[in-house]
């Protein structure tokens, strides 16, 4: 799908083109709805907003994150202990309609989705202003259905693309995604890496070649400089989650709001530092 400014545009979209006429790389912070609990995910979700994050991916805390490195894992934990659940996040975006303004982007496994009664949880996300959903665990054979309810709600269904994705199938995926293709940047569970792997780069062009979406690179970014590198690879977005998490989990719950703040402060002067 080629990115053009009209009325059909999704608010992903719209995001996408306006950062890409400010020639800007978009910051999207994950975070773990819950951790350490629902009220405190309000406050920094608001403070990544202040900060310059431009979309904010939000976790569904869920028991078995097959996706997910230890550092993602335990802030499910500690989400799922407080007490968080898939209501309790929607109720949450609620509370926050007319302060949370930039699209949100729900990341979810399929099974609570499912249990939860898939096209309630779409009606019910789409009423608190969720922009777009992820669910890992989602094969593309089935994405198709999927995605065309997720559609019918004002969403993206966004799919990813690894280094283990074969070409063909690459461009299967490109044509089906929605909003933006999120690129894997490494092979495995997210996790914060000392260096981003240098075919990272021959991913972003091979991945140009068949898809016209923005290329989002996630999994592993956890400094400025990966920001930069990343960036220089013609990537159109940048997620960065274990990094957040890591930082929420190592703060006292006086200071979680403002540490989150400050390293959001850090990537976005990463990510403005663009050619």
């Amino acid at each position: 799908m080629q990115i053009t400014k009209n009325e059909s545009l999704s608010k992903v979209d719209e995001k996408f083109c306006e950062l890409k006429d400010d020639k800007k790389l978009a910051l999207m912070p994950f975070i773990m709805a819950g951790d350490p609990n629902i009220e405190i995910t309000a406050e920094i979700l608001l403070k990544l907003q202040e900060n310059g994050a431009d979309l904010i991916e939000l976790g569904i805390p869920y028991s078995d994150p097959l996706a997910d490195g230890p550092v993602i894992q335990v802030a499910a934990s500690r989400a799922l202990k407080s007490g968080t659940n898939l209501k309790k996040v929607i109720n949450l975006l609620e509370s926050l309609k007319g302060k949370l303004n930039i699209p949100i982007i729900l990341f979810s496994y399929l099974n609570p989705l499912l249990s939860f009664g898939f096209e309630h949880f779409c009606e019910m996300a789409s009423s608190a202003r969720v922009s777009g959903l992820i669910i890992p665990d989602l094969p593309l054979e089935e994405a198709y259905k999927f995605s065309k309810i997720v559609s019918n709600h004002s969403m993206d269904l966004i799919l990813l693309v690894a280094p283990t994705t074969p070409f063909d199938r690459m461009k299967k995926i490109s044509n089906h995604t929605k909003g933006f293709t999120y690129l894997v940047s490494v092979t495995g569970v997210t996790g914060e890496r000392n260096k981003m792997e240098s075919r990272v780069e021959n991913l972003i062009a091979k991945l140009k070649e068949v898809n016209s979406n923005p290329i989002a690179v996630g999994f592993g970014i956890s400094t400025p400089e990966h920001v930069n590198r990343v960036s220089e690879w013609g990537a159109d977005g940048v997620i960065i989650g274990s990094a957040f998490v890591k930082r929420i989990s190592s703060s006292s719950e006086k200071d979680v709001v403002d540490n989150v703040g400050e390293f959001c402060k850090e990537m976005r002067l990463a990510a403005d530092q663009r050619n």
